[in-house]
């Protein structure tokens, strides 16, 4: 993904879920995929799907067992 492209994603990602410290970075050696943020910590992967000229975006975010018990 290029910079426009990543902060397109960015803004909308802000928009809808409210998290001004969220960044989308780019990932090293890979162009089809970024990395989400909020703040330092790392929430997840995008991947760009473009497939019979429709482009589409996935992220993918694991919430281990862990986490859940120290916001609990």
């Amino acid at each position: 993904m290029d910079p426009k492209e990543r902060a397109r994603i960015e803004a909308y990602l802000k928009g809808r879920l409210g998290a001004k410290s969220l960044q989308v970075r780019a990932r090293p050696r890979k162009d089809d995929s970024a990395e989400v943020y909020v703040e330092d910590e790392f929430l997840g992967v995008l991947s760009r799907d473009e497939e019979d000229g429709e482009l589409c975006y996935h992220f993918a975010m694991t919430i281990l067992d862990i986490d859940l018990e120290e916001n609990a």
